[in-house]
């Protein structure tokens, strides 16, 4: 078999660049093509390609290419979260028609678990064949849904191309809690719920599983997320947490959406919900492919919690961080008093 020519999408972010190195190891890997949509990824000195979507001639870079890895937006939203959907869907689209027109013969796209949505009644754990019913008024399981059924509509309309859909549990590594990680974990804080099951996987562990698509036999959705889970009680016991607030619901979804306008907090109205229901998945049919996770929920979860500690944050956002506990210590202040005051009211 000759050697494989891959595009890594996204490749300067915490994810694309253990992806490429992987690669870059690997036997079955001729050369890696690494670059990224976004305007300012960062360049680290990998001498990866950059440039904004409109700028990136996309036919060049996909000419010799066998298999496409799509990373952009893996992990969080676009910066702009105006346009987040706009941006994504209109990256995914312009990535998928210039490997149709290169004749790409693969393409790994990176969804998320969220896109099963946080309900009561979701099964514990959820299985590829469970239904996408991502929260509403969560925007980033929202437009990853949106892109997997474009992905698969697209599929069937090329079914020379091999289409491999991987979705991860929330993801993090020593260097990097993302965006949604940190949500999660917040949010677990505030509501005080502590028997909710939660997963947590390691970048390291995603990577792998990310290499198995590009060289193993794979097609189709695969789930990502380490084998069993842990229970909400126990990330806060691992946070160091033993006093816990309980926000009434009500009045955290107001607050989560003061935080979200103002930037206070990583806490978007609609991620309240994936703290308060269930959404684990099996991996067994990845697992049956050959792809064995390195890390269990706890050890990703204490690994990411290592890297953020208080004092490696920079003062803006400590002080964002004051700021928003100040507010939440105020608030439910205010809110105690009124109910003492309204229950002697009723006496």
């Amino acid at each position: 078999m000759s050697p494989l020519t891959v595009a890594v999408a996204g490749a300067c972010g915490p994810l694309g660049r253990r992806v490429c190195r992987r690669l870059v190891e690997h036997g079955r890997v001729g050369s890696v093509i690494g670059f990224d949509l976004r305007p300012d990824p960062g360049i680290d000195g990998m001498g990866y390609v950059r440039g904004d979507l409109g700028e990136l001639d996309l036919g060049a870079l996909l000419a010799e290419v066998d298999v496409l890895v799509h990373l952009a937006s893996a992990l969080e939203p676009w910066p702009d979260e105006a346009s987040a959907g706009t941006s994504d869907g209109k990256a995914t689209r312009r990535l998928f028609e210039a490997a149709g027109s290169a004749g790409v013969g693969r393409i790994v796209l990176m969804s998320t678990a969220m896109v099963y949505g946080a309900w009561p009644d979701n099964p514990v754990p959820l299985t590829e064949a469970s239904p996408l019913r991502p929260i509403p008024e969560f925007g980033f399981a929202v437009k990853k849904a949106e892109q997997e059924r474009f992905a698969a509509q697209w599929g069937e309309d090329h079914p020379e191309v091999d289409i491999i859909t991987l979705r991860p549990t929330a993801s993090l590594a020593e260097e990097h809690v993302g965006w949604v990680a940190r949500s999660l974990r917040s949010a677990a804080s505030l509501t005080g719920e502590s028997e909710v099951p939660v997963q947590f996987l390691h970048l390291d562990d995603l990577a792998a599983a990310v290499e198995l698509s590009v060289v193993g036999d794979l097609t189709g959705v695969y789930n990502v997320a380490p084998e069993g889970w842990m229970n909400s009680g126990t990330t806060l016991d691992l946070e160091g947490l033993t006093s816990r607030v309980r926000i009434p619901e009500q009045l955290l979804g107001r607050l989560s959406a003061w935080w979200w306008k103002y930037g206070l907090m990583p806490i978007s109205p609609g991620v309240l919900r994936y703290a308060r229901f269930p959404w684990v998945v099996a991996s067994d049919r990845l697992r049956a492919a050959g792809w064995s996770p390195q890390f269990t929920s706890e050890l990703a979860f204490v690994s990411g919690r290592k890297g953020h500690s208080w004092g490696m944050l920079d003062s803006r956002r400590r002080q964002q961080i004051a700021l928003g506990g100040a507010v939440v210590g105020g608030l439910a202040l205010v809110w105690g008093v009124s109910a003492i005051a309204r229950r002697l009211f009723r006496r």
